[in-house]
């Protein structure tokens, strides 16, 4: 299973629509669970109130892999051999994407593995599309069929 925490909300429809597309797409191969938390930046401390929300999704089995652009950076290759090697291991991977404040250090701390897709800067709503697209593209590879180049 792949559970994705993310802080914020959709807005843009065509944003909506390309994820409803890959959620239909990974059905194929995993069961997909998206929780989406209020981004908290009107509050006095936005991590603080955020990690207490995440913290609420979160299960001592959880295998937590967090979205860092201090990160490592992989190829689709390497994240699809992670995605095979912890599914078959642990039977879940929680993907967490941090608001635009980014993430408390407790839920830093308590991740197994940090991924950069790149050192660039993306919108989250559109990095929710980016790492759904390179799940999907890694299924696709660890199945071997057509669809990675």
């Amino acid at each position: 299973m792949i559970k994705i925490i993310c802080l914020g909300s959709i807005k843009e429809k065509y944003i909506q629509e390309a994820i409803k597309e890959y959620e239909k797409r990974l059905s194929k191969y995993t069961k997909l669970e998206i929780i989406e938390l209020k981004d908290e930046k009107d509050t006095a401390n936005p991590l603080k109130k955020e990690k207490e929300n995440i913290l609420k999704h979160i299960h001592d089995k959880d295998n937590i892999v967090i979205l860092d652009i201090k990160g490592q950076e992989l190829t689709s290759e390497e994240f699809s051999s992670f995605i095979n090697k912890e599914l078959t291991n642990n039977s879940n991977i929680t993907f967490i994407i941090g608001s635009s404040t980014g993430l408390d250090e407790e839920i830093k701390e308590m991740s197994n593995k940090k991924i950069s897709f790149s050192k660039l800067t993306f919108p989250h709503q559109l990095f929710r599309v980016v790492l759904l697209e390179q799940i999907y593209r890694g299924f696709k590879i660890i199945n071997n069929e057509t669809y990675h180049k």
